[in-house]
């Protein structure tokens, strides 16, 4: 749902507690290509108890399947190059939301467990409810997390915070996960929306073409020395400076 300049995704089968299958990434990855090009945030948000309970039990074995889709075991006789390709299709929609052109936050309630806590780590921020709980259970079932959420998780965290999080699998609060960098803030449940949103209004505040360029530098100060990280500023600043001046490209 489009609300002027950002978007709104909704995780919408609580029933099932948003769990997660491959047609609903077909369907987030397609959410990330057909985004209007003058939507500039987009606040992730979710139905019901929780936010995600990660992957759909049906996929594992033993799970029943699911119509029309692959379940694990049928994933594993593949082809390395097959299985490279499908893994690289599901994880399409995880990626999109650190586009440099676009702001993204995460509202999260209850559970967000192995693919639902990836997918939360998809965004550029997370607002938590105090009720919300994180989880990366793929070691402890004999898997990795390959939803493109050890990156993030690693840079928000750290190696040996990260390390311990996946290996134990265990939960981190609300409020654990403020105090560690991965959430912005911890609300009562029923302020969750509305902090988010006003999360959202204060990104927008300032000029787009700003953002992008400030995004684009904190992102990728990782993978740059002190001196090549001046070098980027100064970049960026004479774009800014020249696009100001109406002498821009």
């Amino acid at each position: 749902m489009i609300e002027g300049s950002f978007a709104v995704v909704t995780l919408t089968n609580p029933d099932r507690r948003n769990a997660q299958t491959p047609a609903l990434w077909r369907a987030l990855a397609a959410v990330g290509r057909d985004l209007p090009g003058d939507v500039r945030a987009v606040l992730l948000r979710a139905e019901g108890a929780s936010f995600s309970a990660g992957l759909d039990r049906r996929m594992f074995p033993g799970g029943g399947g699911i119509s029309g889709e692959s379940d694990l075991v049928s994933l594993a006789g593949a082809s390395d190059d097959e299985l490279d390709a499908t893994i690289a299709s599901f994880q399409e929609a995880f990626t999109w939301w650190r586009r440099p052109d676009l702001l993204t936050v995460a509202a999260v309630q209850g559970h967000a467990v192995g693919a639902g806590f990836q997918l939360a780590l998809a965004c550029d921020l997370r607002v938590c409810a105090d009720d919300a709980r994180f989880s990366m259970r793929e070691t402890a079932l004999g898997l990795v997390p390959d939803l493109a959420g050890t990156k993030p998780l690693t840079d928000l965290v750290g190696y040996a915070r990260a390390l311990e999080i996946c290996v134990t699998g265990r939960w981190v609060s609300a409020q654990e996960a403020v105090s560690m960098g991965m959430a912005t803030l911890a609300v009562p449940r029923e302020e969750l929306d509305g902090a988010a949103r006003d999360l959202l209004a204060a990104l927008l505040a300032a000029p787009r073409d700003a953002v992008i360029e400030t995004k684009a530098l904190l992102a990728g100060a990782a993978g740059r020395s002190y001196d090549e990280q001046r070098a980027a500023e100064r970049a960026a600043q004479a774009r800014r400076l020249r696009d100001l001046a109406g002498t821009g490209e």
